[in-house]
């Protein structure tokens, strides 16, 4: 992974494009100076890059790891302008390099306060939030997809591949369960291959959840367990909502889901999680110190809560790596709420800025539904 590390850096720095990896990919790919964009373009099985690339630069390094041999994953296919994946296109993540496979789409209404709106179809501020911005949702395409487990020790560092929790069916109104290697991929951060092995992703769901069908463009299918499933679990997997906002180069973007109700001391608790993900859109290093979240509850209550770092860690934001994204719970003591805060950012001088995490709702909507339902 050192090797594939230097990799990413050189690549970067030589092709001067878009930090964008999907530009980038994109970009060199049809740069005839780097290779010949007539043959088939190769993966590497660790790292993801284009075999040619690595051949070209660095199949004779010295500083490439012992034992790592690269290996043909597949070939990368056209990135979609318009439209939408299907379930078993294969994958690899634009930011954090994973392999995986598309399980269905989700299409959220985006809010994005980069973005100055017309006054219809906004969204309004929350009590107390900052700003007095309106915000106009669009329609937005996200995917549920797998993530290959020989690919979640590489990217713990940068993206939790547990992201996905429940309620668990007992009296314990605090206990969670996860389910490893599920995760929420926008459209835009999709770099479609094809590959001609007939499991190309490892995880424990692959098998039980998609076949192989040659006949089928991409070759893999939905089994009834995938379509049982999602049909089941559609209210707490569901994606509605996708909130965004830049401050100086950091983009935070903010995913929440409604978890589920439950009793606790006579009272009703009412559980969120919400995904977040910090992304450096610049060329200066940074690093997350702080996080200030401002939680208010139907039931009138304003609550402040400040801390170190998040999920204990304080990401470092580079050219290099430039994406963190985590994913953390809440729970109220009212049917809905809404959150929002400042992350505290420090330069390598040692100066400070604080990054806005944009206002989102926590709403409850989906009590009527029977708890979540296994895959066996």
């Amino acid at each position: 992974m050192a090797a594939c590390a230097l990799r990413r850096g050189l690549l970067s720095t030589v092709s001067n494009y878009s930090r964008k990896h999907t530009h980038r990919l994109l970009a060199v790919a049809d740069s005839s100076s780097v290779f010949d964009v007539c043959g088939p373009r190769l993966l590497c099985r660790t790292c993801g890059l284009p075999d040619r690339i690595q051949q070209k630069r660095f199949m004779s390094s010295r500083n490439r790891a012992e034992g790592k041999i690269l290996e043909t994953v597949g070939v990368f296919e056209a990135v979609k302008q318009h439209g939408k994946y299907e379930t078993g296109q294969l994958f690899l993540h634009s930011v954090f390099g994973y392999r995986g496979i598309v399980l269905f789409p989700w299409h959220a209404r985006l809010y994005d306060r980069d973005i100055t709106p017309p006054m219809s179809d906004s969204k309004p501020e929350p009590p107390g939030a900052h700003g007095s911005k309106e915000v106009k949702g669009k329609t937005h395409t996200y995917y549920q997809v797998l993530i290959d487990t020989r690919d979640c020790p590489h990217i713990s560092q940068r993206s939790q591949t547990e992201a996905v929790t429940f309620l668990a069916n007992h009296d314990d109104s605090r206990a969670l369960y996860a389910i490893p290697g599920l995760d929420y991929v926008s459209h835009e951060d999709i770099l479609p291959y094809n590959s001609t092995e007939q499991v190309p992703i490892q995880h424990e769901l692959f098998e039980r959840f998609l076949m192989f069908n040659h006949t089928k463009s991409p070759p893999f299918t939905a089994r009834d367990t995938l379509k049982a499933w999602q049909e089941k679990n559609h209210p707490w997997l569901e994606l509605s909502d996708v909130h965004r906002e830049t401050t100086e180069n950091i983009r935070v973007t903010v995913i929440p889901f409604y978890m589920g109700m439950r009793e606790a001391q006579n009272s009703h608790v009412y559980w969120w999680r919400y995904c977040i993900r910090l992304e450096n859109m610049g060329n200066e290093v940074v690093q997350l110190r702080e996080r200030h979240w401002r939680i208010f509850s139907l039931s009138g209550t304003l609550e402040t809560v400040r801390g170190r770092g998040v999920v204990g860690r304080e990401p470092v934001l580079s050219k290099e790596q430039p994406a963190f994204q985590y994913s953390s719970h809440v729970s109220l003591q009212a049917p809905s709420g809404h959150m929002w805060g400042t992350f505290r950012i420090e330069r390598t001088d040692g100066s400070h800025f604080d990054v806005r995490i944009p206002p989102f709702s926590l709403e409850s909507n989906k009590d009527n539904k029977a708890p979540p339902a296994g895959y066996a």
